[in-house]
């Protein structure tokens, strides 16, 4: 049962309805999605409930999963989607308006890093980075809580679930350069925020 793919065993449960086979999908992704939830909520607590919302609306909502694609997207996108009912819930949304560029001319003539290559050269951790050191592990999480959700979600979409533009557009149901241009945003606010208070890593 192990070695199958999530897609067969929940085609296998949708089919059977064999709590066995869900109880192991949960079991596979419970680590990475824990992992994920925790960076994209900054709650412990809430990601453990937002977890097991997530679970119950695959199970409720498993007629609507296409077995042509990949399992994993959907589930995440769904626990993205379940964190983000939470925190709203709990009032700790923020908002930012993401039409506007926040390198202003976009060529850098403001001061900061015109191009989304040069964001990426400032030497920071990867948001989803499996530290081994604790503080730098704090201070990532540190970084990412202060991020308004809607950056946080997209930046660990791409840098923990590796999507690609496409993935993501389609998943979060937002045009291809809606993605482009808030993955931008979003990795410049973490630069940002973690040159401002690592000044020696800049």
């Amino acid at each position: 049962m192990e070695a199958q793919s999530d897609e067969k065993l929940f085609e296998r449960y949708r089919q059977s309805a064999d709590t066995t086979l869900f109880r192991t999908i949960v079991d596979r992704h419970h680590d990475d999605l824990i992992r994920f939830l925790n960076r994209l909520m900054g709650d412990a607590a809430g990601a453990e409930d937002v977890f097991q919302e997530a679970f119950l609306q695959v199970h409720t909502s498993q007629d609507s999963f296409d077995a042509s694609r990949k399992f994993r997207p959907w589930l995440f996108t769904i626990a993205a989607n379940k964190a983000r009912d939470y925190m709203r819930r709990k009032g700790r949304r923020k908002t930012l308006d993401l039409s506007a560029p926040l390198d202003g001319s976009g060529d850098g003539s403001d001061g900061n890093s015109g191009t989304f290559i040069d964001l990426m050269e400032v030497r920071v951790p990867s948001p989803d980075a499996r530290l081994d050191d604790e503080e730098t592990s704090k201070s990532v999480q540190k970084v990412l809580d202060e991020l308004p959700y809607a950056l946080r979600e997209i930046l660990l979409l791409s840098y923990f679930q590796r999507l690609s533009y496409a993935q993501i557009a389609d998943e979060l149901e937002i045009p291809l350069g809606t993605v482009k241009s808030r993955l931008h945003s979003a990795v410049a606010a973490f630069a940002k925020k973690w040159t401002l208070s690592h000044p020696a890593n800049a």
